[in-house]
């Protein structure tokens, strides 16, 4: 399996971007990657509080340590591109990692 590190948004509608990252990941496994969607990972209640800068800065961390073992940075597009994905985006690019855009197209939540 291709190891992949999963941008999607998180903030702002919440709810309506886990949704989507959930259907996200699901994608990025049924092309037979292994996908770490931190921003869901770190999220859940009683880990990280996506709210307090010093928690959300540990989270992106987290996450992009992924880097150096991933195949490439999948970016879902749908909902747009939030200033986290940005940076995700940036941080690929500057490790050498592949980046690939992608829709879920109709079937976007």
């Amino acid at each position: 399996m291709r190891l992949v590190i999963l941008e999607s948004p998180y903030a702002g509608d919440v709810q309506a971007n886990e949704a989507y990252a959930r259907a996200c990941v699901r994608d990025s496994l049924s092309r037979g990657e292994a996908p770490i969607a931190s921003h869901l990972l770190y999220t859940q209640p009683g880990i990280l509080n996506d709210l307090i800068p010093d928690e959300r800065v540990w989270g992106i961390n987290a996450g992009l340590a992924w880097g150096r073992v991933a195949d490439a940075t999948v970016v879902y597009i749908d909902r747009g591109i939030s200033r986290g994905m940005q940076f995700g985006i940036d941080r690929a690019a500057a490790e050498g990692r592949p980046v690939e855009r992608r829709s879920l197209g109709g079937g976007a939540i």
